[in-house]
Parts: C-alpha cells; structure tokens; sequence
C-alpha cells in the first residue's frame, strides 16, 4: 500500500512519532512541502493520500487512479473536492478534537496576558520604571480578575465547550450565542450575538468560517462591545473585519484583542492587524493549536481513521 504525506512540516518535526501511521502503511513517503504543480506527480500510483493544507482538486483527484483514501490533519475539508471524491468513492476522513486542550490553554494564556498586563509590567520592569518606584510595588498598569469577567462563545462545539468549562473553573459567567441564523428558540439556554456583544466582557470566537459567519466581526459589531471588552479570534481569520478591529483598538471601542488567525495565511500581501502597533493587541501565527502533544493526536488519529477504514468502518469520513 504506497502512502504519501503531502506537508509533513505542517504538522511534523523531530518532536512527532509517526509510528502510529507506518504501522499501517509502512510504505509512507514524506515531504514536507508540496507545491500545488507538484500533487498530481507525487500521488501517482498511491492508495493513501495524507495531507493538512494541500489542495486535492477535482482535477488532481481524478489523475489519481489508484487513490481509494483521503486523510486530513484537519477537522475543515474546504481542501478537498468532495464531490469528486464521492464520485471516484474514495473515502475522505478529517480529525476532530485533537486540538482541544492547547486551544482553550492558548485562549486563556492570551487572556491571562491581557487582564493581568504581564507583558507591559515585563517592559516597564526592563525599562527601570520599579527600580524608581517610590512603593513596593507598581501599579501603572490595569490588573482584572477572571472571576469578576463574563465571557461570551460564538461556536459552541468541542472547542467552545472546552473554554466554557475553563472559564467555569475561573469563575467567569459563561454565556453562549445562538447559532449564527438559527431562529430563536424559547428555553434553549443561549443568547443572540448582539446581547452577548453588548453585554459580556470577553468575546471568544470559535464557529467555523462559512458564507453566513464571513465578516461576523465588523465595525458595527465591534461598535456594541463594551469598552472595556476583549476579543479572542482562534478560529478563522475572516471572521473578523481586520480594518474594522485596528480602529476599535486605536480608538479605545475595546480594551484589546489576541488574534491567532487572519483571513490569508501566511499574509505574503499584509494585513491591517499586521500594521498596527499598539500595546493593547497579541498577534500568533496559528499556533493556538499546534502544542506538541496536539499535532502527535493529529497523526494518531489519523492512523485510527486509516485502521477504520482498512477494517470496513467510517470513523470520522465525511465521504
């Protein structure tokens, strides 16, 4: 069974373990990077097809001749022609909370961050400003506890469940929106996304990026917040009006954001965000995923969807 991994270093380094994989397909080919010219020659004569980011075309799909699995390191499969798939009847499988823990660990180290200014008391301890102080200690920056904050979830599968139950540990009132264009159902223990902007002190994003959802987050939106609110986006980049978001924070709208995501990816052609300067944003390059211990679940369950598959069963395929 010849198998290749289109982008290994998305996912892999010398920290990962891909035994779980070969033991399955022990003829595995990986390559760290592939160019989109490059997929066709790459999985010629492969019955395995592993990937992250790479897309798998119709085109591409159908020079494959001996391709009968699709396996991504991913739960979003907007990478994948799935009807080309469906058509040829390869299998298509995604991974599902692989991810968990080091997503809801990053959006509360950000938040942590932010309340307690860990990083501006670090610069003005730097800069001599203790050294100088008349008192013990320094009070120049705000300092918020969890406890008082409540906290707004847009998106409440794996991961928003995951922040809701930590931010339950922290004390934080936990309120969660309605499903983007759900009707409003009576009892249903949710909150339309405009109460939850108005009145919540944290917004967390965690919904996948669909044609409803694209530019949730714009300037009318960021213009109910609190001013003393702060936006976590660890989900899509294009959920939120990057324009939008630096004129609330220059403007004082909202008392900061984190970002790990923007809508292109590396941003080879700029973003706003990336642009502006301000001490009241943490920019990460799509990392609040990618702890060790997530990317070694990604390749493991991985491996289990192949074993599923091999076996006759459909363990996390979506075609």
């Amino acid at each position: 069974m010849k198998a290749v991994f289109l982008d290994f270093a998305t996912v892999g380094s010398d920290e990962l373990d891909v035994t779980s994989l070969r033991a399955i397909v022990p003829d595995l080919t990986l390559f760290a990077h592939t160019a989109p010219e490059q997929v066709a020659a790459r999985i010629a004569g492969c019955e395995f097809v592993f990937a992250n980011k790479v897309r798998m075309t119709r085109e591409i799909i159908a020079s494959a001749e001996a391709l009968r699995f699709i396996g991504l390191t991913a739960t979003g499969v907007d990478n994948v022609d799935l009807l080309a798939a469906g058509e040829r009847k390869i299998a298509v499988c995604n991974i599902r909370g692989y991810c968990t823990n080091s997503v809801v660990e990053h959006v509360f180290a950000v938040l942590l961050q932010i309340t307690h200014s860990i990083g501006l008391y670090d610069r003005s301890v730097r800069a001599g400003d203790w050294q100088r102080a008349t008192d013990f200690c320094m009070l120049a920056h705000p300092l918020r506890e969890l406890s008082a904050m409540s906290i707004g979830i847009v998106g409440y599968g794996e991961l928003g469940k995951g922040v809701a139950r930590i931010a339950e540990a922290f004390g934080m009132r936990v309120r969660i929106a309605r499903r983007i264009g759900q009707k409003q159902a009576a009892g249903d223990g949710r909150d339309e996304l405009d109460d939850l902007l108005r009145e919540c002190d944290v917004i967390s994003l965690h919904c996948p990026l669909t044609a409803e959802t694209r530019g949730l987050i714009g300037q009318r939106e960021l213009g109910m917040m609190k001013a003393g609110a702060i936006l976590v986006n660890t989900a899509r980049g294009g959920l939120v009006d990057s324009a939008a978001l630096v004129a609330a924070l220059a403007g004082g709208d909202i008392a900061a954001a984190a970002v790990d995501v923007l809508g292109q990816e590396p941003p080879v052609d700029g973003d706003p965000l990336l642009d502006y300067h301000g001490g009241n944003l943490i920019m990460t390059p799509h990392i609040a995923w990618a702890s060790v211990e997530a990317r070694q679940n990604a390749i493991d369950e991985v491996a289990k969807n192949v074993r599923s598959f091999q076996e006759g069963g459909n363990r996390n395929r979506v075609v």
